[in-house]
């Protein structure tokens, strides 16, 4: 009974060294929510972005952009409560395999809440902070609401901070007038900006695109051939590298 009674004593020691670090992160993360809350309303926040001359709602956005960045960036945005728990494992299984943080896990809806007030902080706390934020968005807004604020204000490279501004600046047109390979190149962009924008590297946004395309395919928003003819679209590439090469 000795030894029970010791296994029993270990174990709740090993819980409470869990537990402990956890409510502590959880209140500091509170506090820090509480404090951006209270610095600066959600609701103000989001009309700010809204107010933008330049913000583009979803139905002047092509579909296939739309879906482009919810296959690469988050595919199961539209299920998920806001946190996607099995990205967060995979995340995390790959990061301990890796012995490095190669991977975050992050969807949309935590992508947009750190834009709108973490975005210089990277710790633990602003994790916690933001996941808190999170699920007050999912609460307060619609997915597709969500996805619109989204792409109203990521970075896309070259002080481009919207759709708008990145289609106008990349390719000299509007956002609805995006072509297919324009629409899942500009969607694989704020994954790295400085590596994925077509003025830094062609070569890199080309393959940044292939893997925007590989994962329409998986998740059945573009068959193979709709795919390879996107890629094949000759036209589309020598007008897209004309215009940056001519106004860069």
């Amino acid at each position: 009974m000795k030894w029970i009674k010791r296994l029993l004593t270990v174990l709740l020691i090993c819980l409470a060294v869990l537990i402990v670090p956890i409510g502590i992160i959880a209140y500091k993360g509170y506090q820090r929510y509480e404090a951006v809350m209270t610095d600066e309303p959600l609701e103000i926040k989001i009309n700010e972005i809204q107010s933008n001359p330049d913000y583009t709602t979803l139905d002047k956005l092509p579909k296939i952009y739309l879906d482009a960045v919810v296959a690469v960036e988050d595919k199961r945005f539209y299920s998920h409560p806001g946190i996607d728990a099995i990205s967060l494992v995979r995340a995390v299984r790959n990061n301990i395999r890796a012995r490095a943080l190669i991977e975050g896990g992050s969807t949309i809806t935590q992508q947009l809440a750190k834009n709108l007030y973490f975005e210089d902080d990277n710790d633990i706390v602003r994790k916690a902070a933001e996941a808190m934020l999170t699920l007050v968005l999912e609460k307060r807004y619609t997915k597709d609401e969500i996805l619109e604020l989204y792409v109203n204000c990521i970075y896309f490279g070259e002080s481009y901070y919207c759709i708008y501004d990145a289609s106008m600046g990349y390719f000299g047109k509007v956002p609805a007038e995006m072509s297919d390979y324009e629409s899942t190149m500009l969607a694989g962009t704020p994954n790295a900006p400085s590596a994925y924008a077509p003025t830094v590297s062609m070569e890199l946004a080309v393959k940044r695109q292939e893997k925007v395309l590989e994962s329409m395919v998986r998740e059945g928003y573009l068959t193979q051939e709709e795919a390879d003819t996107i890629t094949e679209n000759a036209d589309d590439i020598i007008k897209v590298e004309a215009f940056w090469l001519h106004s860069h």
